[in-house]
């Protein structure tokens, strides 16, 4: 049995599946071309893998293979699609809305574009971490460019209803983006059903590689512009210059195709250790649960402790479980989660949470390990404050 720590922290990042990393193999060594070259066959292996993966990503989100534009990252895919949007639209408005539970990849380039003039809307979110449709439907304006509203929150794990914010935006002929990093191959779809003009797309978080994205950028209906932030060869139809990583690409649509084919299974048996785990927790005192109940990613638990320190906390479940205590973005920061205080939680509570993220190869036999642990080390904690 492995001495290492039990990985809950699958929001941060997953484990590259075996299976995924066989297929991309073959394209470090043997496979090896530039897709962009289409005078010989190792231009033509590799761009044939390229397009595979972008009609596997495509079918996912009900898009075209033509509509899906590869980058390094969800974090690259939010940057050209906010300011590829601001730069792009300018003329028509310079007022964007997001809302306040935002991963930093989102609020950053809003706070710059503020710097040069735009005017950004951030809409606070109730206490279960959903956003008042009412709200945005006000904050609307004949100059507004851009909604960006994240469909899975990478902290809470919080699912937004896209379909009515997507409606919301189709009526008034306002570009809709969502961040779906968190998303992708662990909850169904649709841009077209949910009327998405751009989405952000990550395979890291679902068992495929790091440094692979990609963002979705409707082509008709209407045909949405983006001004590219990356210059220098004109790939991705002038969207994002730069050689294609094709190993990763590789990876990133069988990460993918894995995730949709077990999604129904994975997501029963991911809730089921999820609830396991709070039942338990739950038993204690002064725990709460951050975010809605049920309208959440699966694998997904946030819990605040009252009367610990946090930094404790975290320094006594370290030994048996790799967790977080919030976003692995912005770990080098010291205040508590902006996500948690925007819920309407104390700076204690945020300080002393817990996100639990469950995945793939956890068992239920580590989760009652875990549970164990967490309960042994919080009251441990209390009766240790009790005696000072």
């Amino acid at each position: 049995m492995s001495n290492r720590p039990i990985y809950l922290d699958c929001h941060a990042t997953t484990p590259v599946d075996e299976r995924v990393l066989v297929a991309m193999l073959p394209y470090f060594i043997e496979k090896f071309g530039n897709p962009a070259s289409i005078n010989h066959v190792y231009g033509w292996e590799a761009e044939a893998a390229v397009k595979q993966t972008r009609e596997i990503l495509a079918a996912a989100i009900n898009a075209t293979p033509e509509e899906i534009v590869f980058t390094s990252g969800a974090t690259e895919a939010n940057n050209l699609a906010v300011k590829g949007i601001a730069e792009a639209y300018f003329q028509k408005g310079q007022h964007i809305i997001t809302v306040a539970t935002e991963h930093k990849a989102v609020l950053d380039p809003c706070e710059y574009l503020k710097s040069l003039g735009f005017e950004i809307t951030i809409l606070p979110v109730q206490q279960d971490g959903l956003i008042d449709l009412n709200e945005l439907a006000t904050a609307c304006r004949p100059e507004t460019i851009l909604v960006s509203v994240m469909t899975a929150n990478n902290e809470i794990g919080v699912l937004q209803p896209l379909a009515d914010i997507g409606q919301i935006c189709r009526d008034r002929n306002i570009i809709f983006h969502t961040d779906a990093a968190q998303a992708i191959g662990k909850i169904p779809l649709d841009v077209q059903a949910m009327n998405i003009d751009l989405m952000s797309l990550t395979a890291h978080k679902v068992y495929g590689p790091k440094g692979i994205g990609a963002l979705y950028v409707r082509r008709r209906n209407p045909r949405v512009q983006l001004a590219p932030q990356q210059h220098g060869g004109g790939h991705e139809r002038g969207m994002r210059s730069g050689t294609l990583y094709t190993p990763q690409i590789v990876g990133f649509g069988k990460a993918v195709e894995l995730a949709l084919a077990e999604q129904a299974a994975e997501t029963a048996r991911l809730t089921q250790l999820r609830e396991s785990l709070w039942l338990q927790l739950s038993q204690l005192e002064g725990i709460h649960l951050n975010g809605h109940p049920t309208q959440r990613l699966a694998g997904n638990l946030n819990i605040s402790v009252a009367g610990v320190d946090g930094a404790a906390l975290s320094l006594g479940l370290q030994p048996v479980m790799a967790v977080s205590s919030g976003s692995a973005c912005s770990s080098a920061v010291t205040a508590p989660s902006y996500v948690l205080t925007a819920l309407g939680n104390s700076e204690q509570l945020a300080y002393a949470s817990v996100r639990f993220g469950i995945g793939r190869f956890n068992t239920a036999e580590e989760i009652d390990i875990v549970a164990k642990c967490a309960i042994a080390t919080i009251q441990s904690l209390r009766k240790q404050k009790s005696l000072v």
